[in-house]
């Protein structure tokens, strides 16, 4: 464990006692703990991605229907950044719209391929119309900066944890005060798909409406890969989850995206 995860596991800790929730509660919350990389535009880690950088797909891959969000460099990542069976080199490119009625999609792209750059700008989502032009401008190009982290659960009833709506409040506020709440999140347990898990969101199936009980999901299967906090203030999360299986298999069309909209 860093020093940086542990200052954060610290001040977990403190709270929740200060906050009055027993020890033995908070020590078997803490195992539950996950690695995570929290991945910023003005850290001093390495650059393991970008935002917006440019759309590099293998030839006979079809040109994206919206656009890039970010782009990893796996190899970027040291061991044990998460705990996610992910590619140990080659790029995962993030594609995603974070407005209302946003979508997304998730393209691993292997060491080597040969590769073509496309179009910045998927038709139908160009800069002319001055509603997308808006979403560009804040969604400037820059690197990101990778520091490792941890991450706990944010929301919602965790199983066999009978305090934990208290101690994910915790949570939040941790999360919040050290500054985790940055453009891009890889692996951990993620935070808000409007007020449910997006790792048990995943986990319903897609034709049911949101009075679907979450608590019923098979989330076992579902794994969170990154999560991108919107340009604007409220704004839109979007959340690309997969089944740990296919992620194992390389299967990342089988990728589901969420998109949380909260002006």
């Amino acid at each position: 464990m860093t020093n940086r995860e542990s200052q954060i596991i610290d001040q977990f800790r403190a709270e929740a006692l200060r906050r009055g929730i027993p020890a033995p509660d908070v020590e078997r919350w803490l195992g539950l703990a996950r690695p995570c990389a929290v991945l910023t535009r003005d850290g001093d880690g390495p650059v393991a991605g970008a935002i917006r950088g440019p759309v590099l797909l293998p030839a006979d891959a079809e040109d994206p229907m919206f656009p890039l969000i970010a782009g990893i460099d796996l190899a970027a990542l040291p061991a044990g950044a998460t705990d996610l069976p992910l590619p140990a080199d080659g790029s995962l490119l993030l594609f995603g719209w974070p407005e209302e009625d946003g979508w997304g999609r998730m393209v691993y792209v292997p060491a080597g391929a040969d590769l073509r750059e496309r179009p910045e700008f998927p038709e139908g989502l160009t800069p002319e119309e001055p509603e997308y032009a808006e979403v560009y401008a804040l969604l400037a190009p820059g690197d990101l900066h990778l520091s490792v982290d941890v991450s706990l659960p944010y929301v919602g009833a965790v199983p066999g944890h009978d305090r934990s709506e208290e101690l994910t409040a915790v949570w939040r506020e941790v999360f919040a005060d050290r500054g985790l709440w940055q453009p891009l999140l890889l692996g951990g347990y993620g935070t808000d798909d409007n007020g449910v898990d997006p790792v048990r969101a995943a986990g319903r199936p897609e034709d049911e409406d949101w009075d679907f009980d979450e608590t019923e999901a098979n989330v076992e299967d579902w794994v969170l890969v990154a999560e991108f906090h919107g340009v604007r203030p409220g704004g839109a999360t979007i959340f690309w989850l997969i089944r740990r299986k296919d992620l194992a298999a390389r299967h990342f069309d089988q990728a589901r995206i969420l998109v949380d909209w909260n002006p």
